[in-house]
């Protein structure tokens, strides 16, 4: 039996709600169990932290631009324990290059597209009140925010912060200085928050999703959320179990990672011995390159439902993308050893890791191939959320097409360490996953505020960020096919061979700055529009999944009426139907009319 398009919500709902809104302002927006408050305070604190993150890379570029060149106005701030007369030091720069790659990987993208998007939107899009174990929601937050603070902390004790990299490597790891404790702290705590995230979305998708919404009804959102928090919750343990035991290595004299007879400064290092440092490498991309999914599946959920959306019409190939997706989050867990080639595996490994790596790149070509023919034949609307969408298509394909020579032994060992591994990347996670997420901040500003972000401010960021996008990131493929290696301080300047590409190092850093100019129209924008920006129903971009029948913004349990699904994600165009567009949960006999 159907239940009617909308009644009043039951009195035990309104109590409930009444009881709710009692709540006063510290248990409502910071100790707060709602899901979607916990989803805003990941993505603002994600933005924030991205925005540092950023800034920490425009400092690096300008010492790779001009090397050993004072930094006007800012490089005195910085004081002369880093910045001696506005000139950088090495250690400086090692640490800008660390918690850059760190924050942005950690405290950036993944708390964005897992913990804000994840939170705020899966539960609405499966018609669930909220998450399965709000308050483990609300820890969970608060462990990535402890993270995150002990992170920046570690700027302000001796020696300064992390200066081993993204990536801790051992030994350099095991006796760097204390920023590399606190570095290793601050990664125990964000393990934990999003142990605790991945556990609760799974158990949420499986059980409190609305009657009627099988599996193969998810939005293709879901069903990227979903296996991203099964790689979250099986490759994170191994990485906080390195973690512990490098941090043993550092503060209870253990030798997990530090080999026998190891010299430090022409001295022999005094410690048990018998480590290995390989150990670490295994233990960090067994996490790492499923982190790279981490990264790249919520974008493409989310490019999936914006596509379908603005093209009015079903994606194409839902199902193969479904299984493409799965499959994809299988295969990365063997794939981890093609970051570790340098370190003399043997041939037959390295075949073994060359085939996997090949074999992973297939689902993703299909889920890309599928999201470019879901264009063909759309009445395309090119809102800001999709210009950022149809962007995220070529440049996630140069990002991936640049990576399969570094997946091949014989290609690697020549690359591996240079500017052409960070440009590959970067088009991955950058122009790629960046571009997914700015995308779907514009999709569901609305049914978070109630209002739409700016739509001429929106295509000026994204016009602006497509062109400096790529003149920061395209020139790296030319540093680094000349061989200049990412860890030089200085460019490359003292290398004969890397006289002829250096020039691009200027070219690179200039994109860099002028890529920041343009995100003051999003930053504008975004708070602007909260209190000013045009108001909207329900449904702004009249679209067909779940979350767009609850409220903007949705009230505490999401619905007035517990919704059902009665059909899949993307009804549009449905022959017969009076609009060009099916709600989930909306009755048959209310979407379709006799023809007139």
């Amino acid at each position: 039996m159907t239940q009617p398009a909308a009644v009043a919500p039951p009195k035990s709902h309104a109590a409930h709600e009444a009881h709710h809104e009692e709540l006063g302002f510290w248990r409502k927006y910071v100790f707060s169990t709602d899901h979607k408050v916990i989803g805003i305070q990941y993505a603002v604190t994600g933005l924030l932290f991205l925005l540092f993150g950023f800034s920490l890379i425009m400092l690096l570029r300008w010492q790779l631009a001009y090397p050993e060149a004072a930094l006007p106005l800012f490089g005195t701030l910085l004081g002369e324990a880093r910045m001696p007369g506005g000139v950088m030091l090495p250690e400086f720069y090692n640490e800008l290059g660390a918690m850059h790659g760190t924050i942005m990987v950690f405290l950036g993208v993944v708390p964005l597209a897992v913990g804000g998007f994840g939170n705020f939107v899966l539960p609405l899009q499966i018609g669930a009140p909220d998450m399965a174990f709000p308050r483990i929601n609300m820890v969970s937050y608060q462990a990535f925010f402890l993270g995150g603070v002990t992170m920046l902390t570690s700027f302000f004790v001796p020696g300064g912060a992390a200066q081993s990299g993204w990536t801790s490597y051992t030994p350099l790891a095991d006796i760097a200085t204390t920023g590399q404790t606190m570095w290793l702290i601050g990664m125990v705590f964000l393990i934990t928050s999003s142990l605790l995230g991945a556990i609760n979305f799974i158990t949420t998708t499986i059980q409190l999703r609305a009657k009627g919404l099988a599996f193969m009804r998810f939005p293709f959102f879901v069903w990227a959320q979903f296996v991203t928090a099964f790689l979250l919750l099986l490759a994170f343990p191994p990485l906080e179990a390195a973690a512990t035991m490098q941090l043993m290595d550092r503060l209870a004299g253990t030798s997990f990672f530090l080999p026998s007879g190891l010299v430090v400064s022409g001295q022999v290092l005094q410690v048990a011995g018998g480590g290995n440092p390989l150990l670490w490498q295994h233990l960090f991309w067994f996490l790492a390159h499923p982190e790279v999914y981490v990264l790249i599946l919520p974008g493409m959920g989310i490019v999936a439902e914006i596509i379908a959306n603005n093209t009015r019409k079903p994606l194409w190939g839902y199902r193969s993308m479904v299984y493409s997706l799965v499959f994809l989050g299988f295969m990365s867990f063997i794939v981890w050893a093609h970051h570790m080639f340098m370190t003399g595996m043997g041939t037959a490994m390295a075949a073994f890791f060359q085939t996997t790596t090949m074999i992973i790149s297939i689902p993703s070509v299909v889920i890309l191939t599928a999201l470019i023919i879901s264009l063909w034949g759309g009445s395309i609307r090119f809102n800001t959320p999709m210009l950022f969408a149809v962007a995220f298509l070529p440049m996630f394909g140069i990002g991936g097409l640049t990576g399969l020579p570094l997946g091949l032994n014989v290609a690697d060992i020549p690359l591996h360490d240079t500017w052409y591994v960070i440009a590959h990347f970067h088009y991955v996670v950058a122009p790629g996953t960046l571009f997914a997420l700015f995308a779907g901040l514009y999709y569901w500003f609305p049914k978070a505020t109630g209002r739409k972000m700016n739509e001429t401010l929106g295509k000026i960021h994204f016009f602006g960020s497509l062109v400096f996008m790529n003149v920061v990131f395209m020139p790296m493929f030319i540093v680094g096919l000349a061989g200049v290696s990412r860890r030089l301080f200085d460019g490359g300047a003292i290398y004969a061979f890397a006289q002829p590409v250096l020039h691009w190092n200027v070219v690179s850093s200039w994109g860099a700055w002028m890529l920041a100019i343009f995100q003051i129209p999003f930053i504008f924008n975004f708070f602007w529009s909260i209190w000013k920006g045009e108001k909207t129903d329900e449904n702004p971009w009249q679209a067909t999944t779940i979350e767009w029948s609850a409220p903007s913004p949705p009230p505490h349990g999401n619905f007035l009426v517990a919704p059902e699904a009665y059909r899949g994600p993307y009804e549009y165009s449905v022959p017969g139907a009076t609009k060009d567009f099916m709600l989930q949960c909306e009755a048959r006999d209310q979407a379709v009319a006799a023809p007139v």
